[in-house]
């Protein structure tokens, strides 16, 4: 095997690949005796057919077998013999003329190929010390809790019409209706007997405002707007006349928080609830903390490392950001104009954001080489249990997706490295603890609801 740089710029590289035609006969004799051995012809005991009758047969198809198996093998050892650290899989080329590709099946001649691929950069990585970070944290108090405990009870009120009841906030009201727009009926705009609970923002702004007060029996048209991002575009910012019916108007019944609620709920007594309740609230602050701080890391990686990046890599990114984002638009029957922007500046945007995912995640994962940071089989394992979950009665499907693709468990396991990563350098650096309000790391959370 002869390999040729041809192409040596900046991260794209190309080889030209030769395997002598010497070298294929001796590899097709190989194949051709490991298969004289196997084959079995009418006529023949099995091993005693003729390898010219053999030759005459298969010759063709196994020679085809012996050059897919010499393409992956050369191409393999063409980039491994290099120290190549290719961004994605090779692309090889291989003659389109007909001739010159007899020529290589019939022996005669030599098996010339390309490869063109792109290598990862080398990644000079900044002192991780030097970062600052401030874990931001809220202590759960009585408050949280019993914010928690209203809402638990929320969910559990009851109702109960009853007669002669002006509908308050809260209420819950039983209603036929008929929506308009100038005049003319809408798909979707006619319910019966539908349930409202005033108070609650199930319905378009200004619909429920225009129960307040009515009482079983009673008619009334209510006009209500449908919001500017209406998921159904052909209603979105269009006002609306709602001929309205009530049927019934029930007042809620608050079940009393006592240790017989609490053991409905599974637990023992209210201050066990209590309990449980501060342990989840605590949970989720840890995770918004959590969440915040990781945005701190990465947007500082960001800021400090700069390099060339595989467009190859960048495209790959950007396709599956741009797929999902005109997914979305479809679903919700809007266009990018719909949204203030631009197909090209949507473009643009979303290829920075490409560009931030790929230089971050090749930055973490030399922080992890150079670590030697790993994700064991039990961690992936783990995952795989918790991907499984999320399709209850099909676990047995999601098991073996994950066994024969293994492009799909990577998926699985860069999240678990990447998050083992944050936690080398959040032990490395140590951030500085800052205790906020409740509202500060609720707010904190939003903004860094996508760190990458």
């Amino acid at each position: 095997m002869q390999v040729t740089e041809t192409v040596a710029q900046g991260l794209k590289r190309e080889l030209k690949v030769v395997v002598g035609k010497d070298e294929l006969a001796q590899k097709f004799n190989t194949r051709l005796e490991s298969f004289k051995s196997e084959v079995q012809l009418k006529g023949f005991r099995k091993g005693k057919v003729p390898t010219a009758h053999i030759k005459k047969l298969y010759g063709r198809s196994l020679m085809g077998e012996v050059l897919q198996e010499t393409l992956d093998e050369t191409s393999r050892k063409a980039i491994s013999d290099r120290n190549e650290r290719p961004a994605m899989q090779p692309k090889v080329d291989i003659p389109e003329d007909q001739n010159a590709i007899a020529a290589v099946i019939d022996g005669k001649d030599d098996l010339a190929y390309t490869m063109s691929f792109e290598v990862l950069p080398d990644i000079k990585l900044g002192d991780l010390s030097t970062l600052k970070l401030e874990r931001e944290t809220a202590k759960v108090d009585a408050a949280d809790v019993d914010r928690g405990v209203e809402e638990i009870v929320t969910r559990a009120t009851q109702h109960e019409d009853e007669e002669g009841r002006a509908a308050a906030d809260g209420d819950r009201v039983t209603i036929d209706f008929v929506g308009r727009i100038d005049g003319v009926e809408f798909a979707g705009g006619k319910g019966e007997a539908m349930p409202v609970v005033l108070g609650r923002g199930g319905f378009i702004p200004g619909f429920e405002e225009g129960l307040i007060g009515a009482k079983a029996g009673e008619t009334r048209t209510i006009k209500a707007t449908f919001p500017e991002g209406y998921p159904e575009a052909s209603l979105a910012g269009k006002t609306a006349e709602f001929e309205t019916t009530v049927k019934a108007v029930g007042k809620p019944v608050k079940p009393a928080v006592d240790d017989e609620f609490a053991k409905s709920l599974g637990v023992e007594s209210v201050a066990k609830l209590r309990e449980a309740i501060e342990a989840q609230i605590s949970a989720q602050y840890a995770q918004l903390s959590r969440l915040k701080l990781k945005r701190q890391i990465l947007d500082q990686l960001d800021a400090t490392h700069s390099f060339e990046l595989p467009q190859s890599l960048v495209d790959n990114e950007f396709e599956g950001i741009w797929q999902q984002a005109n997914a979305q638009l479809a679903q919700a029957g809007k266009t990018f104009a719909d949204e203030g922007k631009t197909e090209e500046g949507a473009r643009e945007e979303y290829r920075k954001i490409a560009e931030r995912r790929v230089r971050l995640g090749l930055v973490i994962g030399e922080i992890g080489d150079k670590q030697k940071i790993q994700v064991t089989q039990d961690e992936l394992r783990g995952a795989l249990i918790e991907e499984a979950r999320r399709y209850p009665g099909q676990e047995k499907f999601v098991y073996e997706y994950y066994q024969k693709n293994p492009q799909a468990l990577t998926g699985l396991r860069a999240p678990i490295f990447e998050e083992k990563v944050v936690d080398y350098i959040v032990d490395l650096v140590k951030p500085a603890e800052k205790t906020v309000s409740r509202e500060e790391l609720l707010k904190a959370g939003q903004e860094g609801e996508d760190p990458v």
